[in-house]
């Protein structure tokens, strides 16, 4: 049980049931000792820009039919593998920035065992500043745009399990 606590996914689960936690046991408080100025608080629209809603994407073809639908513990399974790889993903990225802050002030070289050098890249972009003096020098509008593929999102849902069993692994 310890170990699942220890996970990547669990800290972030844990650290916002925890956040939740201190937000309704500090609200709590603060309804007993100023129940005006809570509830004042709680009517006045909050004056931090908020973060944009999630616009949903349609399903991409190619999905499973309700006869093919695996198991939930595999669906369970697979969410949980993906979150944690997402979560090593991340901390691998923060980790080769952080690496790469030093690697990139090096002239090219060979530094005690290791070999630094820069290689072109074989990927292109376009040039996107040159379509636009293109498309404006012969009235062609707007450069046509498309968005970009949709993205997939798998987060844990905490149920009321998860909070108690925090709860007795706090007391």
């Amino acid at each position: 049980m310890l170990h699942l606590l220890m996970s990547p996914g669990a800290a972030r689960t844990v650290r916002g049931l925890i956040g939740a936690v201190v937000e309704t046991a500090t609200d709590a408080i603060r309804s007993v000792i100023a129940p005006a100025a809570l509830v004042a608080e709680q009517s006045t629209p909050a004056v931090e820009a908020e973060a944009p809603a999630t616009v949903e994407a349609p399903d991409p073809a190619g999905l499973f039919t309700a006869d093919e639908l695996p198991a939930v513990e595999d669906i369970e399974r697979a969410a949980l593998g993906y979150d944690l790889a997402a979560d090593s993903a991340r901390s691998a990225d923060r980790a080769k920035r952080k690496h790469r802050k030093l690697l990139d002030r090096l002239p090219a070289g060979t530094y005690g065992t290791w070999h630094v050098r820069r290689v072109a890249s074989n990927r292109q972009t376009v040039d996107l500043d040159k379509v636009r003096a293109i498309f404006e020098e012969h009235g062609l509008g707007d450069v046509p745009m498309r968005d970009n593929a949709p993205s997939l999102r798998v987060e844990r849902i905490v149920t009321a399990a998860d909070v108690e069993t925090l709860t007795e692994a706090a007391a």
